[in-house]
């Protein structure tokens, strides 16, 4: 499991970084917030939107190789994104990265599932900690070799993906050691597929995404409006990520002895009063809060994770790309609507917006 989750985070430092790269980049090439958030689409698109296409390539036939590629790509991509001359190339790199990502989740997630044995949640939790951990310190190391060396500095993103992704290629056959027999020659397990439940649980991940992926992309954004520094924003999205990992933690075991819908639905429900302190009172009490909320908020990625693929035991691949991957793309498109808030009404709205998310996955939870 420690590979997998090492591959995760580090696949997950590339999609981190961008929001901290667009802070910089904003000046640079004279973006709007709709532009900003597009750049987050075409992220959210290639990461995400498409990860399906590779759950079902990964049911039907062997792609472990894809778990050290798309490391490198993810990696290789968010590098040559910070030294993009022009917004259209921006876009490009910011795809590619995408790509690489979209390409590692589903495989992954289906070898996580086979280590994990009997404890799915507790065991998927694990391999979740390595990709909120990654998401963390994306912001936090893209702003320090930003602010240190310049956007040219932003190369060195593809130092640690590249490395990960070498070693899972040395690891990939002791990994193929724990698919079960059933699974490596037929996607069918001989349980019953739920399709109707799984459905109603992506329309859950979607809203979730939708608070996730907006205070995601407008954390520092609103602090430099503040009039806060760049690496003061930067460091409280690392905070709010990094409690996310605790909460993944906390709640993947949790979910196992109390039950995953009430662990999903309490979750988002704490989450929209924390948001509201956090944009209407500020400061220290705000910055608690918006903390607090990242914890309880990413910590219902595993659990939903796991949820998918029960409800999809025939098709786990696939099942896990709907489930971190397309369900969590549309919550990201519908966050887009975010910038043009920001730039019509005020980015303090566009903000407190991001609560409609978490509050509509409580009511349906």
């Amino acid at each position: 499991m420690a590979f997998l989750s090492g591959g995760h985070a580090a696949t997950d430092l590339s999609q981190g970084a961008i929001a901290a790269l667009l802070v910089f980049l904003r000046p640079e090439l004279g973006l709007s917030y709709t532009e900003l958030t597009a750049v987050v689409l075409v992220a959210t698109i290639s990461s995400s939107i498409v990860q399906p296409l590779f759950g079902m390539w990964s049911d039907t036939r062997g792609t472990a190789w894809l778990l050290p590629v798309g490391v490198a790509v993810s990696g290789i991509g968010i590098a040559l994104a910070s030294v993009a001359p022009s917004y259209a190339l921006l876009l490009l790199c910011v795809a590619v990265s995408g790509i690489g990502v979209a390409a590692y989740h589903p495989e992954a997630s289906k070898f996580a599932r086979y280590v994990s044995g009997a404890r799915r949640a507790g065991g998927m939790s694990l391999f979740s900690i390595g990709g909120n951990v990654g998401f963390a310190l994306g912001p936090l190391v893209a702003s320090t070799i930003v602010l240190a060396l310049g956007l040219r500095g932003g190369l060195l993103l593809a130092v640690p993906p590249v490395i990960v992704a070498v070693l899972l290629a040395f690891v990939t056959p002791y990994l193929m050691q724990f698919v079960p027999e059933k699974a490596a020659t037929t996607s069918g397990s001989g349980e019953r597929d739920r399709p109707r439940a799984l459905v109603l649980l992506l329309t859950i991940v979607s809203f979730r995404s939708l608070g996730h992926m907006g205070l995601f992309v407008f954390i520092p954004l609103w602090e430099v409006s503040k009039g806060h520094g760049e690496g003061y924003g930067s460091r409280l999205l690392f905070l709010f990520l990094l409690a996310g990992a605790v909460g993944t933690l906390v709640g993947g075991p949790l979910a196992d002895r109390i039950g995953t819908r009430l662990v999903t639905g309490a979750s988002h429900a704490l989450s929209v009063p924390l948001i509201l302190i956090y944009v209407l009172v500020g400061g220290a009490a705000g910055a608690i809060a918006v903390i607090l909320a990242g914890g309880l908020i990413i910590a219902t990625f595993a659990v939903t994770l796991v949820m998918s693929q029960e409800y999809m035991p025939n098709r786990v691949g696939l099942a896990s790309g709907l489930s971190i991957g397309f369900s969590i793309g549309l919550g990201g498109v519908a966050a887009v609507a975010l910038g043009a808030v920001a730039d019509g009404v005020g980015i303090k709205t566009a903000v407190l917006a991001t609560l409609i998310g978490p509050a509509v996955a409580a009511i349906l939870t």
